[in-house]
């Protein structure tokens, strides 16, 4: 199997032009005859410039068993079992609601999230909280293009957003009274990370600075703010793509901050977010990654309600949105090879703004750069740009009122949906939900205990194959994800294989790959409707 592969891989490399660079959302598809070629147009955005922290030690583990070299004879897909779950538990992540006096009220029950990279660095992103100053909690998965930049900011950023616009404006004037008196300012967040996560530790001064202009504008207003959900994160959205846009054209004497701006801004991510209140669950959605949710039917069966669209050239409502905003002469050229202006495939992000500003604006802002060519950042204006912008981070917002059969909630950057369909993620979820349940060892120690008594409960234990199992239900998704058969089973060899592919074919078979499931508790959704 493994030297199947491997010549598959390898016809495959032979024949087509390889990506140098992680930005291959930003290429240009060329039907010729027979096969593709494809034109790089950017490359990647670097995350950090020279002299500042850098990502590569981030999932280390993951890269070590890569190959650096396509020559066939180079290639080994020899990975044992365990080298295998090093790989892909690596960047596990999992938090359990806390009970309060035995009774846990929060209608999130536990939360478990994974990543796996294709790029190096890893252009996704995640982020988990706890709002402190208003209720729920917050889910997100981002996914950069041209690098990590921006995906990077806005998993830092945009949360902080989504909050302070639903703040009372009593919590907003005592943030505001303790930044002017250099006292402690309220938490606003309790953030739920992976220790591989980073941050942008250099600008974090800025971000906050940032982030204070907006609850100063919020105060400004002449009432209560009084945001509906909806509308406060439609606002923290905008408000934040507003935000990367104005940065990168501030004067800005820190070469470093300088630099870490032009990348966020030229680079761009698609974002998933999900807020959590009690039953009230709203997600809002810009670009191609997706939430659906797993529901548990009176009947036993397992159904899947989608909770976005993906905004691409596959979906007519973004078509129409885009035709309506543009004249009718560009209609034939707002989409070409299925990608927006034959650039890039999702039709909204963040950042990105070589598809918003003008081609003067974005000449003026470069020309005053430092060596941007050393940013990988590069001057491209395509055919047929006439009435920018093109883009937009606006994001659509689902509301949905959760019902006890609702069971897990599923948000994953195109990654994930590439490879596998929502009613097939539902499936892997509640088979493996239900594997686990039934394989729990009975605890029913016989007094009084000794060590043979638990040797044998051991040796239960491993011949019910529970060590086998994923006890993180993200990498059980990503591990069919990229190592299914035809038949749906995970094929070792394949799996092996799709693990130690070298960085220069890795993205022409996967991309990067980001998970969160969110377990809902069935009781307290209960409860609410019981009460009311």
């Amino acid at each position: 199997m493994s030297r199947t592969v491997s010549s598959r891989i390898l016809s495959s490399a032979r024949n087509s032009i390889v990506l140098q660079g992680k930005g291959r959302l930003y290429s240009i598809c060329i039907p010729n005859r027979n096969k593709v070629k494809w034109k790089l147009v950017f490359s990647e955005t670097r995350l950090y410039p020279a002299g500042s922290c850098s990502l590569n030690n981030t999932f280390s583990l993951k890269k070590a068993f890569r190959h650096t070299s396509t020559e066939e004879e180079h290639f080994s897909f020899q990975l044992s079992p365990s080298q295998i779950n090093d790989i892909l538990r690596a960047g596990e992540l999992s938090h359990k609601i806390l009970d309060f006096n035995g009774k846990n009220v929060n209608s999130v029950l536990r939360f478990e999230s994974n990543q796996l990279a294709s790029n190096t660095p890893i252009e996704d992103r995640r982020s988990a909280a706890t709002c402190l100053q208003t209720k729920g909690m917050m889910f997100g998965v981002f996914d950069g293009h041209a690098g990590s930049a921006c995906a990077q900011a806005v998993s830092e950023r945009l949360l902080h957003y989504i909050a302070v616009s639903l703040m009372s404006r009593q919590t907003l004037e005592e943030i505001e009274l303790a930044v002017e008196c250099m006292k402690p300012v309220l938490p606003i967040l309790q953030w739920h990370k992976h220790p591989n996560d980073v941050e942008y530790r250099e600008i974090t001064s800025q971000y906050f600075e940032n982030l204070r202009v907006y609850w100063q504008h919020l105060l400004d207003l002449d009432t209560e703010p009084g945001f509906s959900l909806e509308e406060a994160m439609i606002c923290a959205f905008k408000r934040l793509d507003s935000d990367i846009s104005l940065e990168v054209q501030a004067p800005q004497e820190n070469e470093l901050m300088r630099n870490i701006a032009l990348q966020v801004a030229f680079s761009g991510a698609t974002a998933c977010v999900a807020h959590i209140d009690g039953v009230h669950l709203h997600v809002a959605n810009t670009g191609d990654c997706r939430a659906i949710l797993g529901v548990r039917e009176e009947d036993g069966t397992w159904s899947t309600l989608p909770l976005t669209r993906d905004h691409n050239a596959f979906d007519e409502f973004e078509i129409r949105r885009l035709k309506r905003e543009h004249p009718r002469s560009e209609e034939k050229t707002l989409f070409v090879n299925d990608r927006l202006l034959g650039i890039l495939m999702p039709s909204r992000a963040f950042g990105d703004v070589q598809l918003k500003w003008s081609k003067e604006l974005q000449h003026s802002v470069l020309e005053n750069s430092c060596d941007v060519e050393a940013l990988n950042i590069y001057q491209y204006v395509p055919p047929n740009y006439h009435t920018p912008p093109y883009l937009t981070a606006e994001p659509e917002v689902t509301y949905h009122k959760l019902r006890s059969k609702d069971k897990f909630l599923v948000i994953a950057s195109d990654g994930l949906w590439e490879m596998l369909s929502n009613e097939k993620v539902v499936k892997l979820v509640a088979g493996q939900l239900t594997e686990l349940n039934v394989q729990k060892p009975q605890l029913a120690f016989e007094k009084p205990v000794n060590l043979g008594y638990m040797h044998s409960l051991l040796l239960q234990r491993k011949n019910r194959g529970i060590a086998s199992l994923d006890q993180n239900i993200a990498t059980h998704l990503i591990r069919h994800a990229i190592g299914s058969n035809e038949y749906g089973e995970v094929d070792q060899e394949k799996l092996a294989a799709m693990l130690t592919l070298p960085e220069d074919l890795a993205r022409m078979y996967r991309d990067d790959i980001t998970v969160t499931v969110v377990y809902f508790n069935s009781e307290t959704i209960e409860n609410y409707y019981r009460n009311n």
